[in-house]
């Protein structure tokens, strides 16, 4: 499964904590004063326990373990909205090229994943 290669498993992990990161840094630059405080904190905090927590049951690319089972289509879609979240975070404020860069990273992970991809949306 070249879903679960090595390489690739490294290159997803690296694009969500880059998804963290684009996210808290939109939290802080798209806002002022306190509220910047709370979004830079907030935004990745919550995009984190929804990744943790709504998984497909059995998902051979994490323990298996679903805190809240959704199908497949479900966590595909949080998936996506999250990992592209921090790229348009990282775009839309002033680092256009990291963003750009990594929605090129998540298509070409995505890519190298359509055996993943199929089994999740066969959940």
């Amino acid at each position: 499964m070249m879903g679960n290669a090595w390489w690739n498993l490294i290159l997803r992990f690296l694009l969500e904590l880059a998804a963290l990161l684009g996210l808290g840094v939109a939290g802080w630059s798209l806002s002022a004063g306190f509220w910047r405080w709370i979004l830079a904190i907030a935004l990745p905090l919550v995009a984190a326990v929804l990744w943790g927590t709504f998984a497909v049951p059995d998902d051979p690319s994490r323990s298996g373990r679903a805190p809240v089972p959704v199908p497949g289509a479900v966590r595909l879609a949080l998936e996506l909205v999250i990992l592209c979240g921090g790229a348009t975070g990282f775009y839309l404020t002033g680092h256009a090229a990291i963003g750009i860069v990594m929605a090129l990273l998540i298509a070409f992970n995505y890519a190298f994943s359509l055996d993943r991809l199929g089994w999740l949306l066969r959940q």
